[in-house]
């Protein structure tokens, strides 16, 4: 029962935000002005994905001024925020293995998802990721402010396994 309303939740805020799915396969449809859904799955949309991607002319790095580690952990900060959402809401993520590009507006809030399970992901409904993804979103700002719009892709596993040995004497 837990579950089930936790489902009609994050399939709710699909009606909030005005993302559109087709049944059971996580096909998103672009909004009625024509622009992308806030998640969608890599290979959809093309050639808006396309415009998106060079609009965002930075990358998470390069706003961290070229610093790896700085952008590691932060990248590494909101891989475990997700996983502690996913938690807290009781959306299992463990077993999901994707390539992630994220887009983010200059004051860290999370504009677009785009995302492809890799082939040894486990299976899951494809709805139900999108909508626990737009709730994050929705409850989750990057802790980085910058000038411009910036975005990042890369891979993620659940659970992370990422210990911060910063301030740690490691």
């Amino acid at each position: 029962m837990k579950n089930l309303l936790n489902t009609l939740l994050l399939l709710s805020v699909f009606a909030l935000t005005g993302t559109t799915l087709s049944a059971q396969n996580g096909t998103t449809t672009l909004r009625e002005d024509g622009t992308l859904p806030k998640v969608f799955l890599i290979g959809q949309h093309e050639a808006q994905f396309e415009e998106l991607t060079a609009s965002y002319d930075k990358d998470l790095l390069a706003v961290c001024d070229a610093d790896m580690n700085t952008a590691f952990q932060k990248w590494m900060s909101m891989m475990e925020e997700m996983e502690a959402y996913s938690k807290q809401i009781e959306y299992n993520l463990d077993g999901v293995k994707a390539w992630f590009h994220f887009f983010w507006a200059p004051d860290g809030s999370i504009e677009h998802i785009a995302y492809y399970l890799r082939p040894n992901s486990k299976n899951l409904d494809l709805d139900e990721m999108n909508a626990f993804l737009v709730s994050f979103m929705n409850n989750y700002k990057f802790p980085l402010t910058t000038e411009t719009k910036y975005h990042h892709y890369t891979g993620a596993t659940f659970p992370v396994f990422y210990q911060n040995a910063v301030g740690q004497g490691k």
